[in-house]
């Protein structure tokens, strides 16, 4: 268990390691400048607060305007509203006017004196504005000398992005050669280096700064007590000047309201901007959570709560401590290993439903092959049941369900404990640990399976072959769970109770493949078949495809499984006389469909052995173009393995039968691991979904979810789609709903010869499924 956990700590590791990467990219870059503009939105959002009221603004409105009837104003206007508020005992005056004309001589020398009055309370505005007229470059505006000598003066330089938002207001600008404070520096008493710049705090509400119309301030009528010692500032706000600008969360505001909004900003002090990088290590921890999950609830919370937490402290220390982090490398993070843990938890679940038999449950062949990787023992005991055919046929599929169950419980008596695998239909499997016990651990066996087995209310006698093979060094887990059961076989077939492999039976499976040496005289006495599994089409409801299928009906061997004799001729290098046997075949079997009025395709598979084969690929388009059928009529279905065996070979084959107007299909897809690249690269014309995902889609809403996302993959790159193993009517109606194109399976049709299936044909797809 400690070695399982530490491998599942690495790999937590190396995809926590992804996380950081992708996080940091994303921090020397600019990635995510808009999702982290929307967050730093919603933060405001989240975080409105009110004006501190140190701070009033004088507006230049609409009523203003319309009392005084002309623009610009004459400036003794300005000096009376000076007049009113040094009265009113006012702190501070800043202006937010351009002053850089000359006016009358009276008017100026009006403002001038009221200026000069206030003793240098009061703050003017540069700025800087270009050139115009075609030419590059800017100009600096100040106000006229006469009102620089009495004032101080403070840029009001506006920042918009490059989308025309404000979102940053200077510390200090350099107009007319000199450095010079921003206006709202100047209001705030900041310190700061010109072309410094900070962020504007928009959680502020802007509703919330008091405000008074100019004319009010000039005429004196306004509460004096309410803007004792505070700070004012003076500007437009009528729509009609245009000094208007677009911020976040408040839309289209006066230039003079964000000046008070920065303003207001440095009041407590200058943001501090810090890096992404405590946040990214912030997110490490949280993605280290996540990542750690073994709980789908667990999961869930931690992924759920993790971009939480790091928003709600960034807001936390904007609030409390004035620091502005930036989340989007972080949220980086917290995504990836949201996204890698998904992804592990599906293969984790797509693996542990690989690892186990759909109707028993039990595990199957894969788990025990991935027990024998895992960790050592003596050897692996198979337990094959006598006549299972009989059986099956006798009990139906839930007895035989049960049959197994009942010989799993027995079985487990004398096991030890150990897990039992369900390697087969007919097999069951398991380890063993202490070889010098095992045969006395099968005489019990042996004992207990005297008895009969309750199998749904019936009495059922069961006899088990049992096969042993060693956990030799070097022996791939795959041939020791081969050998056990060839063992087994070897006890059935010679009637004894149990058998060891040893090498003597390496050179009875030699013998075997004398196999081989008859194949191509089988080919000649009719022994090979050829039989077809129907195809429906699930638009037309009618059969239109069929796949051919091989069957050896040996002489004296009776029924030879083609698992058994397809393997050995690919081995022996006959599959491709084999192969080609089966492809003119059904070529015969089309063109006389077609021929009778009942035209439909047929696919034939091409062993992986055969796609880097220069020799079989000239022999097959040579078939194929002097049968006189229509390329179009036929389909070569190679498996996904076969295809990523060599992928360049394969692609060049595949591309030459695709030019000669042959469909390609890719069988048994998602058994393996197979790539878009693959699906790309590959001339493809058709997807096969291996019975494995199919059969219980309808029940299992991984396999569900999976058989989906593969049917609109496939749709989207172009391709048809073929589910295989479809057994029941509630499979057919979900392959409908999801847009399957055909499907196969016993639900349609067993595999039938060719005669057969001309009746099959006649009788429609009402009876076909």
């Amino acid at each position: 268990m400690r070695t399982i956990e530490r491998v599942k700590d690495h790999w937590r590791l190396a995809v926590l390691g992804l996380c950081c990467v992708a996080g940091m990219l994303a921090g020397v870059s600019d990635v995510g400048v808009g999702l982290e503009r929307a967050l730093r939105a919603t933060a405001w959002q989240i975080r409105n607060q009110p004006a501190s009221g140190r701070l009033h603004i004088i507006e230049i409105d609409a009523r203003s305007i319309t009392a005084i009837n002309r623009w610009p104003w004459p400036r003794s206007n300005y000096a009376s509203a000076i007049d009113q508020l040094r009265r009113a005992g006012v702190a501070l005056i800043a202006f937010d006017v351009d002053f850089s004309a000359l006016s009358t001589p009276a008017e100026d020398a009006a403002f001038a004196a009221a200026l000069d009055r206030a003793g240098g309370e009061v703050v003017l505005p540069t700025f800087r504005q270009p050139l115009g007229g075609g030419r590059a470059g800017w100009s600096d505006s100040l106000p006229i000398p006469s009102l620089r000598q009495h004032s101080t003066l403070a840029a009001v330089s506006i920042l918009p992005d490059r989308d025309g938002y404000v979102r940053r207001a200077p510390i200090g600008v350099i107009t007319n050669g000199l450095p010079r404070p921003s206006l709202s520096a100047s209001i705030a008493g900041a310190n700061g280096s010109a072309g410094d710049d900070f962020p504007i705090d928009f959680s502020i509400d802007p509703g919330s700064i008091p405000r008074h119309s100019f004319i009010d301030i000039r005429d004196g009528r306004f509460d004096a007590a309410a803007l004792a010692g505070k700070q004012v500032v003076i500007g437009a706000t009528a729509v009609e000047l245009g000094d208007r600008y677009a911020v976040p969360n408040h839309g289209v505001i006066p230039g003079v309201v964000i000046q008070a909004l920065a303003a207001e900003t440095l009041a407590t002090g200058k943001p501090r901007e810090a890096g992404w990088q405590l946040p990214l290590l912030l997110a490490v921890l949280l993605g280290w959570a996540i990542l750690s999950a073994e709980s789908r609830s667990r999961f869930v919370l931690a992924a759920g709560a993790s971009p939480m937490i790091l928003f709600g402290a960034a807001i936390v220390s904007n609030a409390a401590l004035n620091i502005v982090f930036p989340l989007i490398p972080a949220m980086c993070v917290i995504a990836a290993a949201t996204i890698g843990a998904t992804v592990i938890r599906l293969l984790r679940a797509a693996k542990r439903r690989r690892a186990h038999d759909p109707e028993t449950g039990l595990p199957n062949r894969f788990a025990l092959r991935e027990a024998l990787r895992s960790y050592a023992g003596a050897g692996v005991v198979a337990a094959r049941l006598s006549e299972f055919d009989k059986l099956a046929a006798s009990l139906g599929a839930d007895g035989t369900v049960e049959l197994i169950r009942r010989v799993r419980d027995r079985i487990a008596v004398v096991s030890d404990g150990t897990t039992i695998y369900r390697v087969e239909d007919r097999a069951l499997a398991w380890r063993c640990y202490d070889a010098a016990q095992l045969e006395a651990r099968l005489a019990t066996l042996r004992a207990l399976m005297l008895s009969p087995v309750e199998v749904v209310g019936r009495r059922v006698d069961v006899a088990l072959a049992i096969g042993f093979a060693e956990e030799a060094a070097g022996n791939p887990p795959a041939q020791v769970v081969a050998h056990a059961a060839l063992a087994a076989d070897r006890a059935l077939s010679e009637g004894r109770n149990w058998h060891a492999h040893d090498t003597a039976d390496e050179d009875a499976t030699d013998r075997d493949v004398s196999l081989l040496g008859e194949l191509d005289e089988a080919i000649g006495k009719g022994e090979i078949r050829v039989v077809y599994q129907p195809k429906l089409d699930l638009k037309k409801n009618r059969i239109v495809s069929v796949e051919a299928l091989v069957r050896w009906h040996h002489g004296t061997r009776g029924f030879l499984s083609p698992d058994l004799f397809i393997p050995l001729a690919e081995r022996g290098g006959r599959i491709d006389g084999l192969t080609l046997y089966v492809v003119e075949r059904t070529i015969a079997d089309l063109l006389q469909w077609q021929r009778v009025g009942r035209p439909i395709t047929g696919a034939v598979n091409i062993s992986a052995k055969l796609l880097g084969s220069d020799s079989f690929t000239q022999a097959l388009v040579k078939l194929v173009r002097c049968s006189g059928i229509q390329p179009q009529l036929l389909t070569f279905e190679v498996t996904e393995s076969a295809a990523m065996t060599d992928p360049e070979a394969a692609a060049s084959a595949l591309h030459t039968f695709r030019a000669l107007g042959v469909s390609i299909s890719m069988d048994d897809y998602g058994t393996g691991q197979s790539t878009l690249s693959y699906l790309k690269r590959l001339p493809l014309n058709e997807l096969k979904i291996d019975r494995s995902f199919v059969q219980f889609a309808h029940q299992n809403r991984a396999d569900g979810v999976l058989v989906r996302s593969t049917i609109d993959l496939a749709h989207e790159l172009g391709l048809k789609v073929v589910a295989e193993g479809v057994e029941h009517e509630d499979c057919l109606a979900f392959l409908r709903n999801s847009g399957c194109d055909l499907v196969q399976g016993y639900l349609i049709s067993r595999p039938v010869p060719a005669a057969e299936l001309s009746s099959l044909l006649d009788k429609g797809v009402s009876q076909a499924a």
